[in-house]
């Protein structure tokens, strides 16, 4: 192949990866918090964890499971209720925290949220939400599947990179925003957001909207 040939389907690969990814969502939102508020010992596994997943989910839906996900409604149903409580679960706890915020110290205090909660958490948010296995494995498995045999693999590339781009950015860049979340008030609209983000997601997810 030659290089025009690759770089074409890497290239629609990146740009149909972000654009699903590239919004305002539960995995988003904690990945910016965390980036924010968190050391790097925190957030690089987060981001590692979001892009793996993304990577694993693409791969199987270009490996055909995207009709076994189609085919499997009461698994839906039971990730769509999970998620559904996870979600509404977190949304009152970020209210809670708008409600009573705090203001980020810049002395190298230890982050606000630990290692295993900011794991079990980005596991959670990822694997719980039944779109993201409609939207990843059986959408971007379907635009995948419409490449020719040459160029599929490079659009899969193209897609997983831009899966490592965007989360790496969220977190390691948020790190810019650090001084304007010395304020309190800084908190309490970022938290106020997530908590409206949670819960419309989650009243999404638990009323099957």
């Amino acid at each position: 192949m030659t290089p025009a040939t690759t770089l074409l389907p890497a290239l629609l690969g990146l740009l149909t990866g972000l654009s699903l990814i590239v919004a305002i969502g539960a995995q988003n939102a904690f990945v910016l918090r965390l980036g924010i508020e968190g050391r790097t010992r925190v957030i690089a596994p987060v981001v590692a964890i979001c892009a793996l997943s993304d990577a694993a989910l693409i791969l199987a839906g270009v490996l055909g499971m995207g009709t076994l996900v189609q085919a499997a409604p009461a698994v839906m149903q039971v990730v769509r209720i999970g998620g559904a409580a996870f979600l509404l679960g977190y949304g009152l706890w970020a209210a809670r925290r708008a409600i009573r915020p705090g203001a980020l110290v810049l002395t190298g205090a230890p982050s606000v949220t630990g290692m295993r909660v900011a794991v079990g958490t980005v596991l959670a948010l990822t694997w719980l939400n039944p779109h993201v296995y409609l939207d990843t494995v059986v959408l971007l498995g379907s635009v995948a599947s419409q490449q020719d045999a040459a160029g599929r693999w490079w659009w899969v590339g193209g897609a997983m990179l831009g899966s490592l781009l965007w989360f790496a950015g969220l977190g390691f860049g948020a790190r810019l925003l650090r001084p304007v979340f010395a304020r309190p008030r800084a908190w309490r609209v970022l938290d106020g957001i997530i908590a409206v983000v949670m819960l419309v997601l989650g009243a999404r997810l638990a009323f099957d909207l």
